[in-house]
């Protein structure tokens, strides 16, 4: 059983130093939210798009991760978007707040093709700090706990920088992000074991495949790649999904996704199925993602909520802002 716990306590420190290098990205860019992974996304579409996820992470542990997000994205003229995100993150006594500001540019390469090409940049205000209430110490006579001497929250903050572009073609999509560009400044004297490189690459793309005969059916095989540079860190999310819509441009969806390490294609991380459906202007989507590494018999997994609303519908006078027309 010690060795148990410890083994638990020393997965949530690694997750508590990576905190800051990445927000959890499981499926929630699935649920009709492209935006999630890329500021490129901002201002594609007819309306005012807003979605609210929520995400708790290793159901079962204690202390476990747990992320709320909302993100916001719409068009500010033919060839333009702007989008805005909100985050709270915890981990354990750790807690990540913040928020992004995103601006994108789409433009046509070709008319006729359905060729355009997006790019976008995304301001980013992040605030760190760790909360003291819960910590405590140990009497060194018989190893007790006792209450801690820290009776300040200790926090900090930074701005950063993603930038990223996206070309798609018909049903075929690709876009590569570079977030946190700028290196963090840190004092070497007091927190010389804080990651300074934030640096992380991020690529999607997958393909848009249509049903025969206009029944309304997408099908969509798509992949989402992340590699860290402060220490080449990388994993893949393997992902299928299909839509069923109706006349009104109503539809539901599902799917599964399958995330890996780069070097371990057979042992994956986490693999799950997702639903959900848009009808009107109101969206819905729950993805559940088993654990399947060693952290599996102490959790039930991760569970992803996500609720949205469509607003303000006007169609854009450049093809490389709209919907595209699904019946």
């Amino acid at each position: 059983m010690r060795k148990t716990l410890l083994y638990i306590f020393l997965l949530s420190m690694v997750s508590i130093h990576g905190q800051e290098l990445n927000l959890p990205v499981f499926t929630q860019y699935l649920a009709d939210n492209n935006f999630v992974v890329s500021p490129t996304y901002a201002g594609i579409g007819d309306n005012l798009k807003i979605r609210a996820n929520g995400l708790t992470q290793w159901v079962g542990i204690k202390g476990a991760p747990d992320n709320q997000s909302v993100y916001a994205d719409f068009r500010i003229a033919n060839r333009s978007g702007v989008g805005l995100s909100f985050y709270n993150d915890r981990n354990g006594n750790t807690i990540q707040s913040g928020g992004k500001v995103s601006f994108a540019h789409h433009l046509t390469l070709d008319y006729y093709s359905k060729q355009y090409l997006s790019f976008g940049i995304s301001y980013n205000l992040n605030n760190f700090r760790i909360d003291v209430n819960n910590l405590y110490g140990y009497d060194e006579n018989n190893g007790n706990p006792v209450p801690s001497t820290v009776s300040d929250d200790r926090r900090t903050s930074n701005n950063n920088f993603d930038v990223g572009i996206l070309y798609r073609n018909k049903g075929f999509f690709a876009s590569f992000n570079a977030n946190n560009i700028l290196e963090k400044n840190i004092d070497e004297d007091i927190r010389k074991a804080e990651p300074g490189m934030l640096l992380n690459y991020q690529v999607y793309s997958g393909y848009t495949f249509r049903g025969p005969n206009k029944n309304g059916l997408e099908f969509e095989p798509s992949i989402y790649y992340q590699m860290f540079s402060s220490d080449n860190r990388s994993s893949t999310d393997v992902n299928f999904k299909f839509r069923k819509y109706n006349r009104n441009d109503d539809y539901y969806w599902a799917g599964i996704s399958y995330r890996f390490l780069n070097d371990q294609f057979l042992r994956p991380l986490n693999v799950g199925p997702m639903a959900g459906l848009k009808k009107n202007n109101f969206y819905f989507g729950y993805a559940y993602q088993i654990t399947m590494n060693d952290l599996s018999g102490f959790n039930s997994g991760t569970h992803v909520v996500t609720i949205g609303l469509d607003f303000l519908q006007g169609i854009s006078n450049c093809p490389c802002t709209q919907n595209p027309v699904h019946y």
